[in-house]
């Protein structure tokens, strides 16, 4: 596949060293322009161009970059793509300011696929980057860590979730993007590298009226890293 990564952050460039391994056409952007990204490049494999150009990805784009920053994406190109595009980031408020659609109950996602007119899959927001980097391990592993995918449209999670089986780790159908926030911060099945029925059952337990303070708790926690 011909495939876009925006950002070039611990994710970002993780991906990128796993999908170009796979064989993928895989260029990627960040917001200081390509000739910021050698050091990546030449690590990855993947190919620097601007955002514009990866935004322009024919079959996949990954948003790997703060929510703060989706509002400086080049919201006409991606809005008219046919390409599958991924959403990775999760919304705190100590770093990407008060974001009062969010707070008023829209899930992350359902917020960027609002800015950016078009549908996404949430997906890879839910792992520590160490943890992607380091621990991708074959189909059939035991206690292979698990990865929940959301989204609406049935064939684009099953081609997210499929790249995660390929990449390494066990794919979960996290439901329709409205019930993404189970797998944002503060919830059981947040970053905690779990295991498929274990990962199942953290999405299970999370509670619709603890989400709120589960946010803020996480945003306190996370506070000093940003």
């Amino acid at each position: 596949m011909n495939i876009g990564i925006i950002g070039s952050g611990n994710i970002g460039s993780t991906l990128a060293r796993y999908l170009t391994n796979l064989g993928h056409q895989v260029i990627i952007a960040n917001s200081r322009g390509p000739e910021s990204l050698a050091k990546i490049a030449a690590e990855t494999g993947a190919t620097p161009v601007t955002v514009e150009d990866a935004a322009d990805a024919k079959d996949l784009v990954i948003i790997a970059i703060p929510e703060k920053s989706i509002t400086n994406l080049p919201v006409s190109i991606l809005a008219g793509s046919k390409a599958v595009i991924v959403d990775t980031g999760n919304y705190y408020p100590s770093r990407d300011g008060r974001n009062a659609d969010i707070e008023g109950g829209l899930t992350d996602s359902e917020w960027v696929a609002s800015v950016l007119g078009r549908p996404v899959i949430k997906a890879f927001n839910n792992i520590l980057s160490a943890s992607l980097a380091s621990k991708a391990v074959p189909a059939g592993s035991e206690n292979r860590i698990a990865l929940s995918v959301a989204g609406d449209d049935e064939q684009e999670k099953r081609l997210v979730m499929e790249l995660i089986d390929m990449i390494g780790f066990e794919p979960i159908d996290g439901g329709p993007l409205s019930e993404s926030w189970r797998q944002q911060p503060g919830e059981p099945a947040y970053c905690q590298d779990l295991d498929k029925d274990a990962l199942i059952s953290a999405l299970q337990k999370a509670d619709l009226t603890q989400r709120a303070s589960n946010l803020a708790n996480a945003d306190e926690q996370a506070r000093p890293y940003f």
